[in-house]
């Protein structure tokens, strides 16, 4: 492990931390130099196992459980990080819910769970650990998870799409108050990531068959998102204040429909 690490001696809480993207920032962060908060929610396993990892690169890290549809929850996650680590510079906020179904058969059940888990733990976590930050002498950043599902609407997702617009939002608004205190805020939105939740969840889930859809050709592996998230959680991206960083392959740059597909000549039609 490099002492020169972009995160060196940084502290970090990274929600949603036991699977997935999270578990990979929150291993990143460590390489980089960070002391690490890792959170779960349901099973501890890989929590765990990312906490003996950071253990094994000489930091410090536990990992801690939490109900973030709970607003009480959210405060004491932050609280605990923040004693754990002595303060806190980093607040990854990547945890978050998805489900999809026909918006004529959405519940109310539905929507307040994802939009209490993907925006207001986002929210109430972010607000906990700036009301830290603002007393550092090296303030601190916040990075909330999105989507490219807040840039567009994708089939079936209309609540969780909601949810990640209302991030973007409440990204901007974040950063433009907290600017003035010396916290940077700013997101995330990656596209298609191939991870283990796609191999328990989707049958027969091949990331090689389904490249044609991204304009570069292929899924994102969780290290090109990790590795964009230590750039916004470092000082390369000090002049960067309610940015939404797309790690997408080119996805929400692309029209929704393949003209090549198309039974159509366009070759004569004029485009305004």
């Amino acid at each position: 492990m490099s002492e020169n690490g972009k995160l060196q001696g940084k502290r970090a809480l990274v929600t949603g931390s036991g699977t997935g993207l999270g578990k990979e920032i929150a291993l990143e962060f460590a390489r980089e130099g960070a002391d690490v908060v890792l959170h779960y929610s349901k099973s501890s396993k890989g929590a765990l196992e990312a906490v003996e990892a950071i253990k094994a690169m000489g930091h410090k890290a536990v990992a801690y459980q939490a109900d973030l549809s709970n607003v009480d929850a959210c405060f004491s996650l932050v609280d605990q990080a923040v004693e754990f680590l002595g303060g806190i510079d980093i607040l990854m906020n990547n945890a978050g819910i998805t489900l999809s179904g026909p918006f004529l058969d959405a519940t109310p059940e539905q929507f307040d769970l994802l939009f209490n888990v993907n925006v207001r733990a986002e929210f109430f976590s972010a607000q906990r650990a700036a009301k830290t930050m603002v007393k550092q002498a090296n303030k601190g950043v916040i990075i909330n998870m999105c989507s490219v599902h807040g840039f567009g609407g994708v089939l079936l997702h209309s609540i969780y799409d909601g949810t990640k617009g209302a991030i973007r939002g409440m990204t901007n608004e974040m950063a433009v108050e907290l600017a003035p205190l010396g916290i940077r805020v700013n997101g995330i939105a990656p596209g298609w990531i191939a991870v283990e939740s796609h191999y328990l969840q989707v049958p027969n889930f091949d990331p090689g068959n389904l490249g044609w859809l991204i304009p570069c050709g292929r899924l994102g592996v969780p290290s090109e998102i990790s590795k964009a998230c230590v750039f916004l959680a470092c000082d390369d991206s000090k002049y960067m204040y309610g940015t939404m960083m797309l790690v997408d392959g080119g996805l929400t740059a692309k029209l929704a429909f393949d003209i090549d597909k198309l039974d159509i000549n366009f070759g004569d039609v004029a485009a305004n």
